[in-house]
């Protein structure tokens, strides 16, 4: 199951505002909490702890699954050993993200533990760390990746390198994470806050869409909100995506019927699978509203983006539903009858044939 996830930071807000925060992500469907000991370092260890104890405590009340954001110093400054995970079983946190890894063979090690705790990897370097953890033969249940995120602009993750990188752990069977940023969000765990993603070319966009983007790239299971605090409109936004089947963001055009509205908002579409390099076609709706009376209203010429339904001047194609991918002339037997908010045109290339597809209404 895909899940949705948010931040907190101990070191950059107040313990009750942290609190207040997960509780109201949990009312809207957040699963996941990303949390980081490493910015905890200069803190007393009696502090960290109580911190953390009452972090855990309301996720656990929330139904979240908590995971801690480590590196070997860490393990230094608390006492902790590979081989003895209790430390941050107590803490209350499910799991471990290594930021920095040991060898391979203490990952391993660490992914026997008695607790249940996952361990998760840092996804987005690129080497041969994950094989090297699996040539010990960890525990494989209990092993995750995660990608870094980038307070800094223009150091966020290349795509190219970012599905490299992602594709690695998919491949070998093993949960993947990313990070996107909210933009109504103020703070991650370090000074440096110009947004915080894992691809940079997300840090400029729209958070649901940096969503969209990932869950359909088909290599991340969850997307987590990397910067705190969201606002509680953005919450509820991401919440209402569906995170297996892609939905385009349209406005309609004046003058479409209620038929048309209902064709593009509530009908099943997919691909065809002889797929055409100028538009997308979704054809079943030719088929259910077969004789129905589809006269031309607005037939400019055709837009990436547009979403087309043909008028009945062409006949058998009559009530098709097509999206435009390239520029054409229309010749007049075309309606264009709403369009994908453009900031989404380029997830038109994750439609690949036969896949589903739906649209959601602009207010």
């Amino acid at each position: 199951m895909r899940k949705l996830g948010v931040s907190v930071y101990p070191s950059q807000a107040r313990l009750e505002d942290n609190l207040a925060y997960l509780e109201q992500a949990a009312r809207y469907g957040y699963q996941r909490i990303f949390t980081c000991l490493i910015s905890e370092e200069d803190k007393p260890l009696e502090t960290v702890i109580d911190e953390f104890k009452r972090l855990t405590a309301v996720a656990k009340r929330c139904g979240m699954e908590i995971i801690g954001d480590v590196e070997p110093a860490v393990f230094k400054k608390f006492g902790v050993s590979f081989d003895n995970l209790r430390f941050f079983k107590d803490l209350g946190l499910d799991g471990i993200r290594l930021d920095l890894g040991f060898g391979g063979m203490e990952e391993s090690v660490m992914s026997f533990n008695p607790y249940g705790l996952k361990i998760e990897l840092n996804a987005s370097n690129g080497t041969k760390y994950v094989d090297n953890i699996l040539s010990h033969r960890p525990n494989k249940e209990n092993i995750l990746g995660c990608h870094n995120f980038y307070p800094h602009i223009y150091t966020g993750l290349g795509y190219e390198h970012f599905i490299r990188c992602s594709r690695q752990f998919k491949d070998l069977g093993i949960r993947t994470a990313a990070f996107v940023n909210a933009p109504g969000a103020q703070h991650g765990p370090w000074p440096v806050t110009e947004g915080l993603c894992t691809l940079e070319e997300h840090r400029s966009l729209p958070l649901t869409v940096q969503a969209k983007h990932l869950f359909a790239t088909n290599l991340i299971d969850d997307v987590i909100i990397a910067n705190a605090f969201a606002t509680e409109s953005e919450l509820a936004e991401l919440s209402r995506i569906d995170k297996y089947m892609p939905e385009f963001a349209i406005t309609f055009i004046d003058g479409i019927s209620e038929l048309e509205k209902k064709i593009v908002l509530e009908e099943i579409h997919f691909n065809r699978g002889d797929v055409s390099d100028y538009v997308i076609r979704s054809t079943q709706s030719r088929v259910k509203y077969k004789g129905h009376d589809f006269p031309p209203f607005h037939t400019p010429d055709i837009k990436p983006g547009d979403v087309l339904i043909e008028s009945s001047l062409y006949q058998r194609y009559a009530g098709e539903l097509q999206i435009a991918r390239r520029p054409m002339k229309n010749g007049g037997k075309t309606n264009v009858v709403a369009r994908i908010v453009p900031e989404e045109w380029f997830l038109l290339d994750y439609l690949e044939p036969w896949m589903k597809f739906k649209f959601s209404e602009v207010k």
